[in-house]
């Protein structure tokens, strides 16, 4: 990532590149929330893994239903991502700056780009909160078509203003882990790649490829309770808070609850870091040579 300043191109890239890669990869997305918000009943769970209950959304639902929630997916991701991109270079060189310890050639420590990325994450998922308690509500639903002028109706009725940041405590700790995985694993390994394999497609796949698994594996946790909670808003609270949240579903349904939907969660970050960094990358470049 270059240190210009260059901000409609980081914005315009991660705007284009959200859209198509928020769009090719819902369906996983939808298959994620509803592993996540399944719990074990007398009967077992309602899905018995990623291939079931793609199969299941699918038959019983029509293919449409894997992409449910797309508006609100894509106002949600389209804003948060390109607030994160804008902000992440200029956090970057401050935590630079402010910390300290550069790494070899004067360039951020790895860690330093780890801290960017969340903190540029998190400062902006924590502004478009509501449109992700709407996104999860809408995919939940299995019952004909939600609108999200209905969610939020009942979300403002039921709890007010304050239901529509149901969940931003473990969404906000959740996207600090995805964006220091994401952005900051993405910087550093591009920055390392390319000494070998040059500034183009075979670089920005691999860093990404290395960003979407790490951020997969680190942020899985965060994410369950994350959609436990914001599934619950404007409707029966089954939990008090995110350390509540994460006990009981420790207690009530083991460790490996924590990491429901952990496939669909990693294929889709393959897939979703692999499209939007390939599109941000080539539309920044080209809008810098356009417009230098």
């Amino acid at each position: 990532m270059a240190g210009s300043d260059d901000k409609t191109a980081r914005f315009a890239g991660s705007a284009v590149g959200a859209l198509l890669a928020e769009t090719c990869t819902l369906p996983t997305d939808v298959v994620k929330v509803r592993l996540q918000v399944q719990q074990n009943g007398t009967s077992g769970p309602r899905y018995a893994g990623f291939s079931d209950c793609f199969r299941q959304i699918a038959r019983s639902e029509g293919p449409t239903a894997l992409w449910k929630g797309l508006t609100p997916a894509l106002v949600r991701q389209v804003s948060y991502t390109s607030l994160s991109l804008v902000i992440y270079e200029p956090i970057r060189d401050f935590y630079m700056r402010s910390l300290g310890g550069a790494g070899a050639g004067d360039k951020p420590t790895y860690v330093q780009r780890l801290l960017a990325g969340g903190t540029a994450g998190a400062l902006a998922i924590s502004v478009f909160n509501p449109a992700e308690v709407v996104k999860t509500q809408v995919q939940t639903h299995r019952e004909g078509h939600l609108r999200m002028r209905d969610v939020i109706a009942r979300v403002w009725a039921k709890d007010g203003l304050a239901g529509f940041w149901a969940g931003v405590k473990p969404n906000v700790a959740r996207t600090f882990l995805v964006n220091a995985a994401e952005l900051g694993t993405y910087d550093e390994a591009k920055t390392r790649l390319v000494p070998y394999t040059g500034e183009g497609l075979l670089s920005h796949v691999g860093a990404s490829g290395c960003a979407g698994f790490t951020s997969a594996c680190v942020s899985t946790p965060a994410d369950v309770v994350k959609t436990r909670l914001m599934n619950a808003a404007g409707g029966e609270q089954q939990y008090r808070g995110m350390l509540h949240a994460g006990s009981r579903i420790l207690m009530d349904e083991g460790p490996a609850a924590l990491y429901k939907g952990f496939t669909p969660i990693c294929v889709r970050k393959l897939v979703w870091c692999a499209v939007f960094f390939v599109t941000y990358e080539r539309i920044r470049e080209g809008y810098n040579v356009r417009y230098p």
